[in-house]
This record gives C-alpha cells, sequence and structure tokens, in this order.
C-alpha cells in the first residue's frame, strides 16, 4: 500500500549529521516537531508524520548508504 504524504516547508529544509551514530536527519520546518506517527520506509530509512505532512526523514548508516568512508 503506497501512501502521499505533503511537503509544505521545503524553503526552510535543514540537515543535520550525528557522525557518532552515522545518522543523517533531514528536517522540513524550523524547528523539530511532535509527530503523529514514524514509519519505516525502506532498510534504515524512518519518515516522521504529522497531520499528513512529512515532517522529517532519518537516514540510519548514512555513510555506508552514501558510499562514505569516516
Amino acid at each position: 500500500m503506497s501512501r502521499e504524504f505533503i511537503v509544505s516547508d521545503l524553503e526552510d529544509m535543514w540537515l543535520e549529521y550525528d557522525r557518532s551514530s552515522d545518522i543523517l536527519y533531514i528536517n522540513f520546518g524550523d524547528d523539530v516537531e511532535d509527530i503523529d506517527e514514524a514509519l519505516l520506509v525502506g532498510e534504515d530509512i524512518v519518515v516522521r508524520i504529522k497531520g499528513g505532512r512529512l515532517v522529517s526523514i532519518t537516514i540510519n548508516n548514512f555513510s555506508k548508504k552514501a558510499g562514505i568512508e569516516l
């Protein structure tokens, strides 16, 4: 089952990388928001949803997925 979500704050997108955990956070909006649900959409990729809006994407094991050696 495929679901679609709205990204309403693309202009306010910001990234944060946690090197010690190798996690990339992609956030949409000014601040990190509370969410209604979190969905695992791929291996190590989680999307966070609030009111049908995509709030953030979390990519675990980012360096491996991007082919970057740390």
